[in-house]
């Protein structure tokens, strides 16, 4: 999986594509879908330009550690620039999925893993030349204080004008606080160092190991070590040194070998100590090849990259005739007065010559002869079987066991031992490895923990910690996945971790001050709570909307838990007061006052200008705004 490339964008639906990220990244193309994320070609609306923007998977995302670890791996990475590093932009996460998302340097052009695809092995000078480049990232980056960790012709990409650039900085670090299964960063197996395999850990020289390992491929078109699963491959990393690339390609000269031999040294002391190191022997070997043929060419026009790859032709030597062995004379014998005695002697003679000859040739070439037991260990049964024959011996299988030390279809032990002498023609009995034993994590989810835990120790597995996370679909208590995944193979006794749910994410009361009663109750219900109403008069808020909740605002309410809903009736009533007696202004002004609305009627003489009688009564209570009336005399 790279980041930062073109290749050519793929088609079909996507949610993603044409959404804007953060107000600035416009999403045009999907480039890419890996086991960790999706590559998406991009518009930087703030600065015009092109971006690649990888977005990391679900998976990811719900891991509250790796989301930590990879927001703050982007930032140092971004801290490195290098003209042989993708560039990282900016990062973020995609607003409502939660998913984090790296921007980079947009590279038009091809991964090494699609050149290798296309064009099978290069030639040494090619080699060479792109190893180069890949190292002086590697160099760059070793100063600055970062190991890469995943070094692969995936991360190494080749633009169309001959750049070589190196992706990926931080993420296979932020990638390492995932799980035990995950940190072998899947699918990268066949690069990683025998340290990084054995005990997790990583320097500067495991990098030179991954870019050892690149090389050889280069050089042959194909990793050194291959298997029918990740575990055999990573065995053979950490008991197996990595053969001379000229074993499998003609024309390699000895210094291009000894480049890949001390790189991938299973002793990270014996290796080269870092990438600068690496170079210097690099472009030492480089001054004594030819010039490289081009692996790009066409920038201008819409043409397909072209590449001219050469394949040296093998030299056979002759054969070397063994001279024959001298020819065997006898003596001749004369003769005696008395022949019988010579002849009785010459045929003893002779047949004491023969005994001797048909004994020489009974322990030499027949049956009777012994041979070495050869030293078939650790090959597969086919090629040992030719060995064997080779020493005139038939070699059968006499057992399988499983063994965490020897791989699948590998012989563990012979017997006769290897350096025995036996009788030609023999058998030799090996015992054939099934490779480590392993069990198949259960699926779990939905049951709750003590059936988790009978189900994974029915299996030989252990039972490891317990985590809880927030899950609205299963059950408080229940698991809702294992780490590592189901269907997963682990060693007998490996401790699973249950992940279990604490129930669905309580969720966080929202401000519905000033909102109507039914709209602030179907948004409440909605997100799965109950709601109560009481009433009470307000000044301020008009009659039936929400005065407050309680729980308050901001504060969490489990699913199925109950908010109360103050509703306002309106302003509280007013007290009418007595009037009688008033003059007309005075009694106004107090109607007024009090938020009524004065209502006067009066006959053609009024000379006294009093109140002689109002509607309603004194000490009557009526909603604010309401008429009050006076009659004047």
């Amino acid at each position: 999986m790279s980041m930062g490339t073109t290749a050519q964008p793929e088609a079909g639906p996507d949610a993603l594509i044409g959404r804007v990220l953060d107000n600035r990244y416009q999403i045009v193309a999907r480039i890419s879908r890996g086991g960790m994320a999706t590559v998406y070609q991009a518009i930087d609306n703030r600065l015009d330009r092109t971006v690649a923007i990888k977005i990391m998977h679900a998976g990811l995302a719900e891991d509250d550690d790796f989301v930590t670890r990879f927001g703050r791996e982007a930032k140092a990475a971004a801290q490195l620039s290098h003209p042989n590093v993708v560039l990282v932009h900016d990062q973020g996460t995609v607003s409502g999925d939660d998913l984090p998302y790296l921007v980079m340097e947009y590279v038009s052009g091809r991964t090494l893993r699609d050149v290798l695809r296309d064009h099978g092995h290069l030639t040494p000078e090619q080699a060479l030349t792109i190893i180069e480049p890949v190292l002086q990232a590697l160099e760059a980056a070793h100063t600055a204080g970062f190991i890469h960790r995943d070094i692969k012709p995936e991360n190494i990409l080749i633009s169309n004008d001959g750049r070589v650039k190196v992706a990926d900085f931080g993420l296979a670090r932020a990638l390492t606080s995932m799980t035990a299964t995950q940190g072998l960063l899947m699918g990268t197996v066949a690069y990683l160092s025998p340290e990084h395999v054995e005990a997790g850990t990583s320097d500067a020289r495991s990098d030179v190991y991954g870019a050892g390992i690149c090389l050889f491929e280069m050089l042959t078109g194909a990793v050194p070590f291959g298997g029918d699963s990740p575990i055999n491959v990573a065995y053979q990393h950490v008991n197996a040194d990595v053969p001379l690339p000229s074993q499998r390609v003609s024309g390699i000269s000895p210094a291009v070998d000894d480049l890949v031999m001390r790189a991938t040294r299973r002793d990270p002391a014996a290796r080269y100590e870092d990438a600068a190191d690496f170079i210097e022997d690099v472009r030492q070997v480089r001054r004594g090849l030819p010039a490289p043929q081009p692996l790009a060419s066409t920038r201008s026009s819409g043409d397909d990259i072209r590449e001219t790859l050469v394949v040296e032709a093998l030299t056979e030597a002759a054969d070397r005739a063994q001279p024959p062995a001298p020819p065997i004379g006898a003596a001749p014998v004369r003769r005696r007065r008395k022949r019988w005695p010579i002849v009785v002697g010459i045929v003893t003679l002779l047949l004491a010559l023969g005994a001797a000859s048909y004994a020489g040739w009974f322990l030499s070439w027949g049956p009777g002869r012994t041979v070495v037991v050869p030293g078939v260990v650790g090959l597969d049964v086919t090629a040992a079987q030719a060995v064997a024959n080779n020493s005139d011996l038939a070699l059968v299988v006499a057992d399988e066991v499983f063994s965490e030390t020897v791989a699948i279809g590998l012989i563990i032990s012979t017997d006769p031992a290897p350096g025995d002498n036996v009788r030609a023609q023999s058998e030799i009995g090996a015992v054939v490895s099934l490779g480590p034993q392993r069990f198949e994590v259960p699926e779990l989810a939905g049951l709750t923990t003590a059936e988790a835990q009978a189900a994974l120790t029915s299996v030989n597995l252990a039972v490891g910690e317990t985590r809880d996370i927030w899950n609205a679909k299963i059950p408080i208590g229940s698991v809702v996945r294992t780490d590592p995944a189901a269907g997963t193979e682990i060693k007998a006794d490996t401790p699973v971790t249950l992940i279990t749910s604490k129930g669905p994410k309580p969720v966080v009361i929202a401000d519905f001050t000033g909102i109507s009663a039914a709209e602030a109750t179907e948004s409440l219900q909605a997100a799965g709570l109950n709601v109560d109403v009481t009433e009470d008069y307000s000044a301020s808020i008009s009659t039936g909307s929400v005065i407050s909740t309680s729980p308050a605002t901001g504060e969490k309410v489990e699913v199925g838990g109950t908010v109360t809903l103050l509703v306002s009736l309106g302003p509280p009533p007013v007290e009418v007061p007595y009037l009688i007696d008033l003059f007309r202004e005075e009694a106004v002004a107090i109607i007024e006052g009090l938020g009524l609305v004065a209502n006067v009627q009066e006959g053609p003489f009024t000379p006294l200008n009093r109140v002689i009688n109002q509607d309603p009564n004194a000490g009557t209570m009526v909603p604010a705004g309401s008429t009050v009336t006076i009659t004047i005399i």
